[in-house]
């Protein structure tokens, strides 16, 4: 049995819940349609830093965030369209806008979707008009995040967008990674490093990107949850991030679409033409 509910807590948020399947999903429409929380068995699968989300004025760490238009960062954050600067921050500002709600289904599968529309706040930094429909679907232990992007502009759109998903982790000894590259780029020293299916988690900071991806899906076990991640991604994301910092119980594997600074670069950027639209998939899987 399926169902969702509205409750109003510091945001009205949105519950998905599968009975049999022992799931819960979260989502918060108003708070740039992120995802806070999913839970599996009572299992919390997700990070999030309530003190941080309780203020509106700062970025959410935690959750899902929805990255759009850009991945990442820009140098000063600046990028140029047609001999014109924008100013553009990290990540973009799909993560930072209200949501609308449009569709609820609880027919095989508890399914919520959201809508986000250009307006004059967007075409200020980025002059382009959108709508993103995204439909978050619950079904027993799988969370599937089915997106649509439409240009309405008069001329191709470069985007590039991807998600932030935060994951629970308590010790990061623990975790084994299968990820589809034997090399990354370490975003600190911009050095490209070989690797076998380890990170030092000595470090203060992990930011490691790989591109040369050999397949669409990737997976973390973390031996001290006895749990295993599994994300499924279609062909357009082209880049894995992975991300943590020390002394935090988070660790991020991010598909984005295109690297950092992708707009100024176009570096696996997409152009999406005028009145064309563009659907693509990401699904979580978790296995106990």
């Amino acid at each position: 049995m399926f169902a969702i509910d509205l409750e109003q807590k510091q945001y009205k948020t949105y519950i998905l819940s599968d009975q049999i399947g022992q799931s819960r999903l979260e989502v918060v429409p108003e708070r740039g349609g992120i995802i806070t929380s999913w839970q599996i068995r009572g299992k919390e699968m997700l990070y999030l830093d309530a003190e941080r989300f309780a203020n509106p004025e700062l970025t959410v760490r935690g959750g899902i965030p929805i990255l759009f238009p850009i991945c990442g960062n820009l140098p000063d954050n600046t990028y140029t369209y047609q001999g014109q600067s924008y100013t553009l921050k990290q990540h973009g500002f799909a993560r930072d806008l209200p949501w609308e709600v449009t569709d609820r289904v609880t027919q095989d599968g508890a399914s919520l979707t959201l809508v986000l529309n250009s307006n004059d706040q967007t075409r200020a930094v980025y002059p382009f008009d959108f709508q993103l429909i995204f439909t978050y679907r619950l079904q027993g232990n799988s969370l599937e995040i089915r997106q649509r992007y439409a240009n309405h502009s008069a001329e191709a759109m470069p985007f590039s967008t991807g998600l932030h998903p935060y994951f629970q982790v308590f010790d990061k000894t623990q975790l084994q990674f299968e990820i589809p590259s034997n090399q990354f780029q370490n975003q600190r020293d911009k050095s490209v490093q070989s690797f076998s299916g380890q990170f030092d988690f000595d470090l203060d900071e992990i930011d490691a990107s790989f591109w040369q991806l050999s397949g669409q899906s990737a997976a973390v076990a973390d031996l001290g949850q006895r749990t295993r991640l599994k994300l499924d991604y279609a062909p357009i994301y082209s880049t894995l991030v992975f991300w943590t910092v020390k002394g935090k119980d988070f660790y991020c594997l991010e598909p984005w679409s295109a690297p950092r600074n992708a707009l100024n670069t176009g570096d696996r950027l997409t152009h999406l033409a005028s009145g064309e639209t563009l659907e693509t998939v990401v699904q979580l899987t978790a296995d106990f």
